[in-house]
């Protein structure tokens, strides 16, 4: 019998690669919380009528990329494929809204559509994501973007472009479907057939379609923001020139309608170049009727997701450096001197120093080599000798140098090593 492979659309994450996941959601974590933005997490899966209700039956998304399952009471059960409707539904259900005023929830995970695999778009794939509810002001769809922004600059992610466009009220997007719908039949033998479905389903969604031919009569389609009501066109001129002051530059796309069918007035993409076709790290928008379609009070609401497996790969294309910091590296042989280098890295990490014992029972000289492959500061070595002495050899493994010390003395001596430490490392940064 062969062995069991990965399922298609899923990937492992090695612990080379780990350290990038760590390092973005530390970075989420940190800008979230200074932002005032509260972790919320939610399930996994869902009944599924909440991402029919809350997407839109005629969304690709619920159409035709939702994982749907009958559990063993015969309820439809759907893994999640995006993180909005599930936090909508926590929000609702748990009487958020009570609390008064603007709730700014956060949430991280993994997320499932039935896509075709490729580099960057996983079957399961990962997302961070922020809801802004409670609140009209185009500064909250601001604050949303400026946040997205800082991300992305703390992570070093080189330049984007930040899409934005506004897609109004119902009332206004229903004109403007009008009017698109009129023009589109003119060439509807030239569409592609997912366009050519989408003519009545779902027409906003061929603005955004990848086909070239298609793409191209997309160019001359009405523009949506010439069907703004006066309302709507006050709030996206209030979001323009909020960007504008915070020195956020933004290229206005009339094509970009998102494929979810709650958004309303704001929405906007970063999109990087050297993600190819996956240029999308991350998307969003204004949703001020979804609280309701959902059976909750009449509340406004802004939100993003950045999908992690492109960010990463971004990081790593930009070939940015992560480097795991561990301190000490121990190697030992002899029973007793095995026994005491146990008790010395317990201490060592009790006191805030990160410490790898060697498990491999090798000889000196290749306990040494993985010392040196390690990436650690410094190594200690226990022999026969040491452990009679109580002392230990600490290696400095940049320079060489190498002392004996007292057992006793790494508890005793616990800020100056860590001076010692950081000047190497600081030394080794520059």
């Amino acid at each position: 019998m062969g062995s069991i492979q990965v399922s298609r659309g899923t990937r492992d994450i090695l612990p080379e690669e780990v350290i990038y996941w760590q390092h973005v959601e530390a970075t989420a974590r940190q800008l979230l919380h200074q932002a005032a933005y509260r972790e919320l997490r939610t399930p996994i899966f869902e009944q599924t009528h909440l991402f029919e209700r809350g997407i839109g039956e005629a969304t690709d998304v619920v159409g035709k990329e939702m994982y749907t399952f009958k559990d063993r009471g015969d309820r439809s059960i759907t893994l999640r494929p995006e993180g909005t409707a599930g936090a909508v539904r926590s929000f609702i259900e748990n009487k958020l809204y009570a609390q008064g005023g603007v709730q700014r929830l956060w949430y991280i995970g993994p997320m499932f559509r039935y896509e075709r695999p490729q580099a960057g778009r996983q079957r399961q794939f990962h997302q961070i994501g922020l809801e802004c509810l409670g609140s009209t002001d185009a500064r909250a769809d601001v604050e949303a973007i400026a946040i997205a922004s800082q991300l992305l600059k703390s992570l070093g992610v080189p330049e984007w472009t930040l899409s934005l466009n506004s897609l109004g009220t119902s009332e206004d997007r229903q004109k403007y479907r009008a009017a698109l719908v009129n023009y589109l039949n003119q060439y509807k033998d030239d569409l592609d057939p997912d366009s050519q479905d989408r003519l009545q389903r779902n027409p906003l969604r061929i603005l955004d379609s990848k086909d070239p031919e298609t793409k191209e009569i997309a160019q001359s389609a009405p523009n949506i923001l010439d069907y703004l009501g006066p309302d709507s066109k006050q709030h996206f001129d209030q979001v323009q020139q909020l960007l504008t002051d915070l020195d956020i530059a933004y290229t206005l796309n009339p094509c970009l309608v998102r494929g979810l069918d709650y958004y309303t007035h704001t929405a906007f993409e970063f999109e990087l170049d050297e993600l190819g076709n996956q240029a999308t790290v991350c998307g969003g928008g204004r949703y001020d009727r979804l609280v309701a379609e959902l059976g909750g009070p009449e509340t406004p609401a802004v939100g993003w997701a950045i999908g992690m497996e492109r960010l990463i790969l971004l990081l790593q294309k930009a070939e940015i450096a992560l480097n795991q910091s561990l301190d000490f590296y121990c190697v030992a042989r002899g029973v007793e001197a095995k026994a005491q280098a146990l008790l010395i890295c317990q201490n060592l990490r009790k006191n805030g120093f990160s410490v790898e014992m060697d498990l491999s029972g090798s000889a000196f000289g290749k306990q040494l080599k993985r010392a040196d492959r390690s990436g650690a500061v410094a190594c200690l070595i226990l022999g026969d000798t040491e452990a009679c002495d109580r002392t230990l050899q600490l290696k400095w493994l940049q320079s060489g140098e190498q002392e004996t010390l007292p057992q006793a003395d790494l508890n005793t001596q616990t800020n100056q090593l860590q001076h010692q430490i950081a000047a190497i490392r600081s030394k080794i940064s520059t």
